[in-house]
C-alpha cells in the first residue's frame, strides 16, 4: 500500500493511547466539506500526485518507536477500497500495536472481515447524514451503510460513530433520524463543520452548528454517550 499522509505522533485520534496515523489515498464519496480533498480527487494510491508514503516507510518509523507508541490509526480517504489492508494491519498487529479504523462504513464485507480475523481494536465510523441524503454524499448504496451500523453494534469491537456537522447539509430534524438509525445507546460525537479547505469550494463560506447548538441537540436526544468535541 502507499499513503497520502503519515502523522508521527497522533495524541487525539486513538482514544486514550499514543499513535501514528495513516492516511490512505481514494475515497468512494465526494462529501463537499471534506478537508482532504487532496486525498479524494486524485482517486488512487497509482493517481495521487501529492507527497506518499509506502509500507517500508510508515515501518520503519513504527518499529523503531513502537516502545512509545501504542496503537495505528488508519484513515482516509477510505481505507476499505485497498485490497493490501489486511495484509497491512496483520504486520501492525504482529508489533503489538493496536488499530484503529476511520472508515465511512461504505465496505460492510471488508469491516466484517477485519474485525473477524481479529484485526482491529477500535473502528470509528463516519455518520455523515441521514440515508435519504447520502446520494447528495456521492454515494448512494444506503443498505451498506446499514449493515456496517448493524454489524459494529453487534460486533464486540470498541467503536463509536462520529458526525461532522455543517448547516448547509444537515437541519436539526437530520439528528434525530440519525440517533434512531445508530441506537440510543451509541457513542456519537458531533464535531463543528471547520470552513477553509473543501472539496466543494461553496462550502469554504457555510457555517457550522456551534458547539452550544450541538450541546443543546445532543440533550434533547436523551443519549447519554454523545458528545460534542
Amino acid at each position: 500500500m502507499t499513503f497520502s499522509g503519515f502523522e508521527k505522533t497522533d495524541l487525539i485520534n486513538y482514544p486514550g493511547l499514543v499513535a501514528s496515523t495513516v492516511f490512505t489515498c481514494g475515497c468512494n464519496f465526494r462529501c463537499p466539506y471534506c478537508h482532504n480533498p487532496e486525498f479524494v480527487v486524485q482517486g488512487s494510491d497509482e493517481t495521487y500526485f501529492g507527497e506518499t508514503y509506502t509500507e517500508d516507510d510508515i515501518f520503519s518509523y513504527i518499529t523503531k518507536r513502537r516502545a512509545l507508541l501504542d496503537g495505528l490509526v488508519i484513515s482516509g480517504g477510505e481505507p476499505t477500497l485497498h485490497k493490501g489492508l489486511p495484509a497491512f494491519i496483520a504486520r501492525v498487529k504482529e508489533l503489538g500495536l493496536k488499530v484503529k479504523l476511520d472508515t465511512n462504513g461504505s465496505r460492510p464485507e471488508v469491516l466484517e472481515d477485519l474485525v473477524g480475523k481479529g484485526l482491529l481494536d477500535y473502528v470509528a465510523m463516519d455518520i455523515k447524514a441521514p440515508l435519504e441524503k447520502y446520494v447528495l454524499l456521492g454515494f448512494e448504496d444506503t443498505e451498506a451503510i446499514s449493515r456496517s451500523i448493524g454489524f459494529l453494534k453487534t460486533s464486540g469491537v470498541d467503536h463509536e460513530f462520529r458526525t461532522t456537522c455543517p448547516r448547509k447539509l444537515l437541519v436539526r430534524e437530520d439528528f434525530e433520524k440519525m440517533s434512531v438509525l445508530i441506537g440510543k445507546d451509541a457513542r456519537w460525537y458531533l464535531q463543528p463543520f471547520n470552513p477553509g479547505k473543501t472539496l466543494d469550494p461553496s462550502y469554504r463560506d457555510v457555517s457550522s452548528f456551534s458547539a452550544e447548538e450541538l450541546r443543546d441537540i445532543a440533550h434533547s436526544l436523551g443519549m447519554p454517550y454523545v458528545v460534542v468535541r
